[in-house]
């Protein structure tokens, strides 16, 4: 009786998932997924990788975000600690400092920042939200915390005020009134100033909300009071009256003090300041309209946009500074944003890009009562953060070091290389900074504060995003900061489209034509790929050298008709059916090459874009190669590339979509293969076709001219050249080469017509053979219409013509995938649209095992699709150097099928012991460098696979990841070893082999917000976290994982978030992350001199403590506000302690809670000292009074 090895089937039960999905090795895996046995040979198979990898090495934290903060709404700014706070809509808040020192902090609440005060030199900050919340952040620590929360209930916060070394912060409301809040207990004091008691009472209309809050520089207990309406009110906070009133007509946007404390200016919804004398309240003491057309004498200037903010700054050797945002004339409707800078008797006016949320005007000292000596200002715009140097004349603004610009244009694609080669960043930066703007201030950016060391991550890392004008720009991502490295333009190798042109030759998208879709990058060998939205690839090499060269360009054809397809019931779905015999024949037709397009006229064979025609000026740095387009085909568009793939060491380049594959030898500048998807099933002799049913021609337009009248026999087909215009040679090629098996290609329009072209099977095989196609659509007879591969395949419908850039998922759009994903998979369905399409989602070239039971390795290229078929396909290169130059590449299709359920996503390999096998790649030469050795250079070619690998019986693991599960093959006897059933009830949008602690493991982002690790090749889970939602389709276009634990995403249309599922990098988070507080000593206030303080101002000190203490003041009602202790303060650390670290952190709360009892019991013994005191005081005089007197006296 054989025996039952029942260690194998444990093993087999501990690599299934519970949550997500199960492990089996079922035959589920379609073709070449044998059934695994505990004695058989997958059995052996399994056994030979020990995997090092646990769930401990795995957690999920955000670690930074870098960009632009989405809709700021609020800004803040420390003098003293020199960093900066931006407020958002969305409840976010980012704290700059020196490069390196950025923070960002989250609302809970995700109401919007209305306002931000810090707690100057304190680490504190004040928050105001939406929601009528105000909140205290500790900024001591590295992720700050909140500690105190104040909810008022009845009123709405409109402005808050907090003085200088005070810790009573003023809060204005909507009502009118003002609230007085200590900062340290964040408790509502009982003073309140009501609006009623602030105006006079004979004023019979409410004042409005309060616009402005601030203390007199001259005397701390006054208190100015700005209301929308344009009453201003001197309140007097001991005497609890109004000092004096001032009225304006129009309505006030704001207010700011003189450093004497003897004059203030506010700005008006008429586009006027006026500046008003508190000695003469009753006018105002002058009144300007800046940009206000001048009128004659006794009328009143010209009404302007409303002034929303003004900053009026003093100095000590030169005139005061008058800064406002808004007033512009009414007539300039078209003039951008400005921020208007007034400084003497001149008037500098800066047009911004974007409108102005608020400016803040840097100071040297953080005293308001002197001299203010600005040097900067700080102007938040809805896009852009910029800093503008007062210190000189022309006004220059500041070079921002933090990478604001992200969203120049909007972000299409990302791609993130972690642990690249070192010297890239070197080499893109000093390309990349030849390129920057000039006409930047000399200083040093002013927003200097915190600290901020390298730690211990020290790999370089590369960020690459892809944006809609077609740019792509290079970031350093080192050690938590980001830094743009270089810029490239796609959009300089096509010619600009004139207006009237727009609509005939772009009809593919309907803006941004030249958007990037798709990028792969080759950091070793410097190979950079991308495609665009409009059907191209475009081809970049690296190069130190400027040349001036002509692009070439490739067109293709690329046309695939498919058939009425029935599915079959799964009872009569074979395993894996007989390709040659039962697929519907459906090939690529040529058309005619010279259709005419114009209005009315049938577009075909013209592309999307021009590629320019003449010699082009390539700078140094990235150069392109070689330009690929796909063209119209009968009137209709073509699809969007839906996958892309490079290899330098082979020189091909493969991408496809969903009408098919195209295959091109970009050193030969030659395309090899161009063909539908379907055709693709056939046996190893793609040029045996199977008769097809007639299908109806598509009605012609009058003007379309056929190349040839002559009736073309069946058997006799033409197809284009690749070489057209280009190869001189004329070989016959064997019956597996497939180089010339295209629809139609065209490089610069030359079309040839060569004779001489031999024909097998109908179809050309003469590498150099030319296109002669007519311009008829040819008919076979009639077959049954036949099955696909297995039971209830879903379709693939055909892709929209017009882009959208929502579009995030690499295949289809989201109605497509939702659609696929609604009929997934059932065995229920028995038919299938008749427009369906299968897409190529996914291409990988590596050295494998092309057919079973092969002995040695070979260039293979995987094909993966929509409907979760891998296929397999053979590359013959020439064996030398020289030969790869002029011989043609053989493509042959191996005859090799896997299958997975859903659309294939990725592909890796690893080595017989495990490691992760890397794509062969040639490693970088300058392609412009020339010297006397030239003629003797070769191509080094670096293969990555040990001789081993090449003996007899050695195999290697092949990993496949599709939208449902993930397999792992043996290779070449194309055995599944593995199979885990990820999802059933969503999909996969992201998936990755990743490098972890030197071991291989599968990264995937679900769209239900899963994060999931599998290790390799066991597939056993190590890790799924509920991380974040798909809210955005945004964020699954731009997701990516990478080695290291890396990962990141476009969180909001201008900011990347980057995240870490490494404990050990979670661990070390602290030590990676800024420090935003430092200690520094505050400065110290000017000495005003004797006369100066005994005739310059109020000589009384002014107690707030006295004042607004509930000994004196009283308490506040309950139902008007609410405390709520934050996460970090000892109240929320009570609730948050907990599991093994609860006693810890409970004793050190007891401990606090000790020294808090000590410190009030020490406060109380004090008192009863004082009280001691004054009763033994007033016992003694007591005495004395009655010392000397008698008895009868009293």
């Amino acid at each position: 009786m054989k025996k039952f090895n029942f260690r194998k089937v444990l093993d087999g039960l501990t690599a299934s998932s519970p949550g997500s999905g199960s492990s089996s090795s079922s035959n589920s895996g379609g073709v070449g997924s044998g059934s695994l046995h505990p004695g058989g040979t997958a059995g052996a198979l399994r056994e030979e990788i020990q995997e090092s990898l646990t769930s401990d090495y795995f957690q999920i934290c955000k670690t930074v975000r870098h960009g632009f903060p989405y809709q700021p709404t609020a800004l803040a700014f420390d003098p003293v600690q020199k960093i900066l706070a931006i407020g958002t809509r969305t409840g976010a808040i980012r704290i700059l400092g020196r490069p390196g020192v950025d923070c960002h902090c989250q609302h809970e609440s995700g109401a919007a920042v209305l306002q931000l005060q810090f707690l100057i030199n304190e680490g504190a900050l004040v928050s105001a939200s939406s929601d009528d919340t105000l909140h205290l952040w500790n900024l001591r620590q590295k992720r700050p915390a909140i500690l105190h929360s104040l909810k008022f209930n009845r009123e709405r916060i409109t402005y808050c005020h907090l003085p200088f070394q005070s810790k009573w912060l003023y809060v204005g409301t909507e009502r009118g009134n003002t609230h007085i809040v200590n900062i340290e207990s964040f408790i509502l004091s009982g003073y309140v100033i009501m609006w009623n008691k602030a105006i006079e009472l004979s004023t019979k209309t409410h004042p409005g909300p309060v616009v402005h809050l601030s203390d007199s520089p001259r005397d701390e207990g006054k208190l100015l009071i700005g209301y929308e309406n344009g009453t201003v009110v001197f309140w007097d906070l001991k005497s609890k009256r109004a000092e004096l009133r001032v009225y304006y007509d129009e309505a006030i946007h704001s207010i700011d003090w003189h450093h004497e404390g003897k004059q203030f200016m506010c700005s008006h919804s008429d586009g006027s300041l006026t500046l008003w004398n508190l000695k003469s309240p009753s006018r105002p003491f002058q009144t300007t309209v800046p940009h206000g057309k001048s009128q004659r004498e006794g009328r009143k200037s010209e009404p302007c946009k409303p002034i929303l903010k003004v900053e009026y700054k003093t100095c000590r050797n030169s005139e005061p500074f008058i800064i406002f945002s808004g007033g512009l004339s009414y007539d300039k409707a078209c003039r951008r944003p400005s921020l208007t800078i007034m400084h003497g008797k001149a008037i500098t006016v800066l047009e911004m890009d974007h409108p102005i949320v608020e400016f803040l005007t840097l100071c040297d000292t953080p005293y308001p009562n002197e001299f203010q000596e600005p040097y900067a200002v700080a102007v938040l715009l809805e896009k852009d953060l910029i800093l503008v140097d007062l210190t000189q004349t022309n006004f220059p603004i500041f070079e921002n070091p933090y990478p604001m610009d992200i969203h120049e244009s909007p972000v299409t694609c990302t791609a993130y290389f972690a642990d690249c080669p070192p010297d890239l960043i070197l080499v893109l930066y000093s390309i990349g900074v030849k390129h920057k703007k000039q006409g930047y201030s000399n200083k040093e950016w002013p927003v200097n504060g915190g600290a901020w060391n390298l730690g211990a991550q020290t790999y370089p890392e590369i960020i690459i995003t892809g944006h809609a004008d077609g740019s792509i720009k290079f970031w350093d991502a080192s050690a938590m900061t980001l830094q743009m490295l270089y810029k490239l333009k796609t959009s300089k190798v096509f010619e600009k489209q004139k207006v009237g042109d727009g609509k005939q030759t772009c009809e593919i998208v309907e803006e941004d034509p030249f958007a990037v879709q798709m990028i792969y990058w080759c950091p070793e060998s410097r190979i950079f790929c991308v495609s665009g939205v409009s059907a191209y690839v475009i081809i970049y090499k690296f190069s130190r050298h400027e040349i001036t060269t002509e692009i070439v360009s490739l067109e293709v054809r690329l046309q695939c008709d498919v058939e009425d397809i029935i599915t079959p019931e799964p009872e009569t779905s074979p395993p894996f059916p007989d390709l040659s015999s039962q697929l519907p024949s459906s090939r690529s037709l040529s058309g005619s090459t010279n259709t005419v397009s114009s209005e009315g006229v049938m577009k075909d064979s013209i592309p999307c874009l021009s590629v320019k025609a003449r010699p082009v000026r390539m700078p140094p740095g990235y150069q392109a190669d070689l330009v690929i387009q796909l063209v119209w085909v009968d009137g209709e568009p073509p699809q969007q590339i839906t996958s892309l793939a490079i290899s330098s060491a082979y020189g091909i380049v493969a991408f496809g979509n969903c009408t098919g594959l195209v295959v091109v030898d970009f050193i030969q500048k030659t395309v090899l293969l161009s063909m539908g998807t379907i055709d693709l099933y056939r046996s190893s002799d793609l040029y045996q076709r199977q008769p097809r049913s007639p299908r109806k021609n598509k009605q012609f337009i009058a003007g379309l001219t056929e190349l040839n009248d002559s009736p073309v026999p069946l058997e006799l087909e033409r197809c284009k050249s690749p070489t057209s215009g280009l190869a001189t040679r004329t070989s016959e090629a064997a019956p597996g080469f497939y180089r010339n098996e295209m629809p139609a290609v065209r490089q610069r329009n030359q079309v040839h017509h060569l004779p001489g072209e031999d024909h097998v099977n109908g179809h050309c095989t003469s590498p150099t053979s030319q296109s002669c196609s007519s311009g008829k659509r040819l008919s076979s007879a009639d077959v049954s219409k036949v099955n696909r591969w297995g039971p209830g395949r879903p379709p693939f419908r055909k892709a929209q013509s017009a882009a959208c850039m929502e579009i995030s998922l690499p295949v289809t759009t989201e109605e497509a995938r939702e659609n696929s994903y609604n009929r997934s998979r059932s065995s229920s369905i028995s038919s299938i649209d008749k427009d369906s399409k299968e897409a190529v989602t996914a291409l990988y070239f590596m050295e494998s095992f092309a057919r079973k039971n092969d002995s040695t390795v070979s260039p293979c290229l995987f094909v993966g699709t929509s409907l979760g078929m891998v296929l397999l396909i053979s590359l013959n290169l020439p064996p030398s150097d020289e030969q790869r130059f002029t011989e043609p590449v053989m493509v042959l299709p191996s005859g090799a099928f896997l299958s997975l359920k859903g659309a294939v996503l990725t592909f890796s390999c690893m080595d017989r012991t495990g490691s992760l096998m890397q794509p062969p790649y040639e490693v970088w030469r300058d392609p412009n460098y020339t010297d006397e050795n030239e003629k003797t250079w070769k191509r080094k070619l670096v293969m990555n696979y040990s001789t081993s690998s090449q003996e007899t019986g050695d195999h290697q693991y092949t990993i496949i990841c599709s939208e449902k599960q993930a397999k792992v093959f043996s290779l070449p006897s194309q055995t599944c070893l593995y199979v885990h059933n990820i999802t059933e009830t969503s999909f996969i949008l992201q998936a990755e082999v990743v490098v972890m602690c030197s071991s291989a493991c599968l990264a995937c982002f679900c769209a239900n917000g899963h994060i999931m690790i599998m290790s390799l090749p066991s597939l056993r889970p190590m890790l799924d976290v509920n991380y974040l939602p798909l809210t955005d389709m945004r964020i699954a276009r731009t997701f990516c994982f990478t080695n290291e634990g890396q990962a990141l995403y476009l969180v909001s249309p201008t900011e990347i978030q980057r995240l870490t599922y490494s404990q050990e990098m979670c661990d070390n988070i602290q030590d990676m992350l800024g420090d935003l507080f430092t200690p520094i000593e505050t400065p110290e206030a000017q000495n005003r001199g004797f006369l100066k303080g005994l005739f310059g101002g109020s000589g009384q000190t002014f107690d707030r403590e006295e004042l607004f203490g509930e000994a004196t003041a009283g308490k506040a009602s309950r139902s008007l506000a609410q405390h709520i202790p934050g996460p970090g303060s000892i109240e929320g650390m009570k609730g948050a302690a907990g599991g093994v670290m609860g006693e810890l952190t409970r004793a050190r709360i007891a401990l606090d809670e000790r020294g808090q009892r000590l410190g009030e019991l020490e406060e109380k013994t004090a008192g009863m000292m004082t009280s001691a005191e004054a009763f033994s005081k007033h016992a003694h005089e007591l005495m004395l009074k009655y010392k000397d007197k008698k008895w009868y006296q009293f």
